[in-house]
């Protein structure tokens, strides 16, 4: 099952995608990003986010599923390493080993350690993480702040 980066006549399908993530989430009323914008911070002269793109070999040229990453830096680790900012394989596509796939891909990119944060109520996510290795983080809370447009 190839997977491949993402190149930006992909945008739309990436998009679309974000939107189907969403919607699965029960979050779609919080996607607010221009697509301008987003091609920019993606596919620019200086990007600061990257998109795999899972393509099944049955099914070219269909996108069905993309990882959305960017680097990080482990002072403890004292190595660069991913945070995984969304893994989405559209519903017909799953169980096909699309997510292994993409997080495979992903652990390759990684000089350090891949880390993610995943929904409490989504225990299919967490099932899939845990086989690849990934443990919870005790004692941590993440906290954000956000700019107000």
């Amino acid at each position: 099952m190839p997977v491949r980066d993402a190149k930006p006549t992909d945008l739309d399908e990436i998009c679309s995608l974000i939107h189907e993530l969403a919607e699965f989430e029960q979050s779609a009323e919080q996607v607010a990003f221009d697509p301008a914008e987003f091609r920019e911070h993606v596919f620019g002269p200086n990007p600061v986010a990257h998109v795999l793109i899972a393509e099944p070999a049955a099914h070219p040229g269909v996108l069905a599923g993309m990882a959305l990453w960017y680097r990080t830096f482990s002072t403890w680790v004292g190595r660069p390493g991913v945070w995984l900012e969304d893994l989405f394989v559209r519903l017909d596509f799953r169980r096909e080993g699309l997510a292994s796939e993409l997080l495979r891909e992903l652990e390759t990119r990684s000089e350090g350690r891949v880390e993610l944060a995943v929904l409490d109520w989504n225990r299919s996510a967490m099932a899939l993480y845990e086989r690849f290795g990934f443990r919870p983080v005790e004692g941590w809370t993440i906290y954000r702040w956000q700019a107000v447009r």
